[in-house]
């Protein structure tokens, strides 16, 4: 079953009914919501969930970890970021360092990109084939439907920013000084190339074939990005059997 949007019909700003003073008592909410789900989630030791936070340069992967994820306890969860392939990795099938981070049961493990990169850079660059590309889109379908089976929670979102926005924030990274460890000029190469990567995403979310869709994340403004991303995570955990184990004697 596909699942696919349009990403040029999905707008990058919150809707204006929403304000960031009256998403902030409910964003305290939600945190402690997922710090008991979380608690639950890793005494049960019987689901693992798999976050995936894809986006272009400067949309907020980073700064969605350490807001949404505030509340977490360590223990219990583990972050992964896929950069371009080592020598080694590319020896391997593209999936073979996916399937090493998988979460454990009881676990949450966020991908700060993911497997999806070794389509949307491929692509992007033209280094391969686009026949390649959609045989590597049918094996995501096939492996995340194994991790569905194993009793793993998948939630996929792509945090949609405008390049205007783009701009902005990396202009930021040049100008304060606590930022400036963020710039990179390979940013600013990419965010030149904001057509082809909203290109790019839009062959991923058209060749999606899994039961795990994609949630599209109006990202412009980064309190409202959080948000979403925080709401939909505790929603989507509530609909499972997520309790405390009884006391075996």
């Amino acid at each position: 079953m596909s699942h696919s949007v349009q990403l040029s019909e999905i707008d990058t700003k919150p809707s204006s009914k929403m304000k960031k003073s009256e998403i902030r008592s409910e964003m305290i909410s939600l945190l402690e919501q997922l710090t008991d789900i979380q608690e639950r989630l890793y005494a049960q030791h019987a689901f693992s969930v798999l976050i995936v936070l894809q986006g272009m340069d400067t949309s907020g992967k980073d700064s969605a970890v350490k807001q949404v994820f505030t509340g977490v306890n360590p223990a219990g969860c583990n972050i992964t970021s896929f950069k371009a392939p080592t020598p080694i990795e590319l020896d391997h099938h593209f999936l073979w360092r996916i399937s090493k981070k998988c979460p454990q049961k009881g676990m949450i493990h966020i991908f700060n990109r993911s497997h999806y990169e070794d389509i949307l850079v491929p692509m992007v660059k033209q280094t391969l084939p686009e026949k390649k590309l959609k045989e590597r889109c049918e094996e995501i379908n096939v492996f995340e439907k194994g991790l569905l089976n194993d009793h793993t929670i998948i939630m996929k979102f792509f945090l949609h920013v405008s390049q205007e926005q783009q701009f902005k924030r990396l202009e930021d990274r040049k100008s304060n000084p606590s930022k400036h460890w963020k710039y990179s000029r390979d940013d600013a190469v990419d965010i030149e190339k904001h057509k082809k990567y909203a290109k790019a995403y839009q062959f991923i979310f058209d060749h999606d074939a899994s039961l795990t869709p994609w949630t599209i994340i109006p990202a412009d403004k980064k309190w409202y990005k959080n948000y979403c991303i925080l709401n939909h995570i505790v929603k989507t955990l509530k609909q499972y059997a997520i309790e405390f184990p009884e006391l075996v004697e």
